[in-house]
């Protein structure tokens, strides 16, 4: 099934099998995804076919300067032939939850998804209300260079258990975007490979892989590290420890074992430790380093 779902995706995505690869886990470690890149390289693409391939029920929001909260979650809305108010669900509701260009929403309707995210359910005219089991969140963004845009706050860059980013591709793999799209959409061709029961069903086994105890304080000093280092802004939080933890643990399960080796770790931690730290020098690059002289710093348990 694993197979299935990485070679469909591949034939949609021509190029980005490490990025596929990583989302999947993502997936089976029931976390949400922050895909930033520039436009027209295929994040929308990604997040649609991820929906079909697994059957699961699929929304989109096109985030705008003008979009709401309510436009996000839902609300109350006045029905005159009954003289009440009657509870209308906003596309939140949904298993695999497309907002598109996030960052480009007021921070207001940003923060509208920050319970969705964190507790899986939306709070709606003094009503709780849960969202399905599978819900995961795909979040496109445009790079904070581009006009009109505003950062996501660093609570929500929190929700996210990886960031990716899918870069433009080569020469060859462009040739074959040309020549894939010449006569059809990929996308369109794309079959359910397994159902959301299934993937459920998987969450709870990546859940049992082990974890040696040394690796877990191996995580422990990667996190703590960026406490202490004199050039980070905001370090990570207690949450990043318990996502690089679950991004090995479902990368041990991608690759058949039921134990996480040092390797799980090292390829989970610039996806999900980058967007979680914030440097006091803002330079491109800035993050990339500060994360690269911790790796160094910290011995890799044998």
């Amino acid at each position: 099934m694993i197979q299935k779902l990485r070679e469909a995706l591949n034939a949609v995505i021509l190029g980005k099998a490490e990025s596929i690869d990583l989302l999947l886990a993502a997936l089976f470690a029931g976390g949400h995804v922050l895909i930033e890149d520039a436009p027209g390289t295929g994040k929308t693409t990604l997040a649609k076919a991820l929906a079909k391939v697994i059957g699961a029920d699929f929304s989109r929001i096109q985030f705008t300067p003008d979009l709401l909260p309510a436009d996000v979650t839902g609300g109350a809305i006045f029905r005159p032939s009954t003289g009440e108010f009657e509870l209308r669900k906003g596309p939140v509701f949904t298993e695999i939850l497309l907002a598109d260009e996030i960052n480009r929403a007021s921070p207001r309707t940003q923060s509208a998804l920050l319970e969705a995210m964190e507790e899986f359910q939306v709070s709606i005219e003094g009503k709780t209300l849960k969202l399905p089991a599978l819900f995961m969140v795909l979040a496109t963004e445009n790079p904070i260079e581009f006009h009109g845009v505003f950062p996501l706050p660093e609570a929500q860059m929190d929700r996210f258990l990886v960031r990716l980013s899918l870069g433009y591709p080569t020469a060859e793999t462009e040739l074959g975007i040309l020549r894939s799209h010449r006569t059809e959409t990929p996308i369109e061709k794309l079959q359910p490979e397994t159902t959301p029961a299934e993937i459920l069903r998987i969450r709870e086994q990546v859940k049992q892989i082990f974890v040696e105890e040394s690796l877990e304080n191996y995580i422990v000093t990667l996190v703590q590290k960026t406490r202490s280092h004199a050039e980070i802004r905001l370090p990570a939080s207690p949450r990043a420890g318990l996502s690089l933890l679950r991004m090995a643990q479902a990368l041990a399960w991608m690759d058949s074992r039921n134990f996480v080796k040092p390797d799980d770790i090292l390829r989970a931690y610039f996806p999900v430790m980058a967007h979680r730290i914030f440097a006091k020098d803002a330079d491109e690059g800035a993050v990339q380093k500060i994360l690269d002289e911790i790796k160094n710093q910290v011995r890799i348990p044998a």
